[in-house]
């Protein structure tokens, strides 16, 4: 029975899950987001998201401490100079999991992991939406309604006008 046992193995051996989760972990801190299978994707996050808790404080004791998991250098480095700094306010949840369409190959449930903090477009959107708000412009086939009854009013006086003129 498997009561009470909530690691996904991945179909492989201890040795080799560790080093596909220190690879995968060491390339989502260096380029922020990654794509791979939904199953991997969870199973990063919740190896990742305590490193980059215990990043937020910058020791030697931490550093050395992530450093076992990641055993990267260049991930390390990057984790505590960057990730943690834009980070450091938030209690938790740092890794965004967006689910993609299934493989061609094997038809296999995939999903794009990456750092919440690190979205360029979703931040552009939400400081725009928070500065001002986005003026609605409706716009229907005969042009809208203002240039229609201005063009009606600027109609009916130029034919008023030319009326007085024969008129005198």
């Amino acid at each position: 029975m498997r009561h009470g046992k909530k690691l996904n193995h991945l179909s492989r051996t201890a040795p080799h899950r560790k080093a596909l989760m220190a690879n995968m972990a060491s390339s989502l801190i260096l380029h922020k987001r990654i794509n791979t299978t939904l199953a991997k994707a969870k199973a990063l996050r919740t190896y990742v998201e305590p490193l980059i808790t215990k990043s937020k404080e910058d020791t030697t004791h931490s550093r050395r401490t992530v450093f076992a998991y990641l055993k990267d250098k260049n991930a390390v480095s990057e984790l505590f100079r960057e990730v943690s700094v834009k980070i450091s306010d938030r209690p938790g949840g740092y890794c965004r999991i967006i689910k993609l369409p299934n493989r061609l190959g094997d038809n296999s449930a995939m999903a794009l992991i990456e750092l919440v903090d690190f979205n360029e477009t979703l931040l552009a959107d939400s400081n725009a939406s928070k500065g001002a708000e986005k003026k609605t412009t409706r716009r229907s086939r005969g042009g809208s309604k203002k240039a229609t009854t201005a063009a009606e009013s600027s109609a009916t006086e130029a034919t008023e006008t030319s009326e007085e003129q024969a008129a005198e």
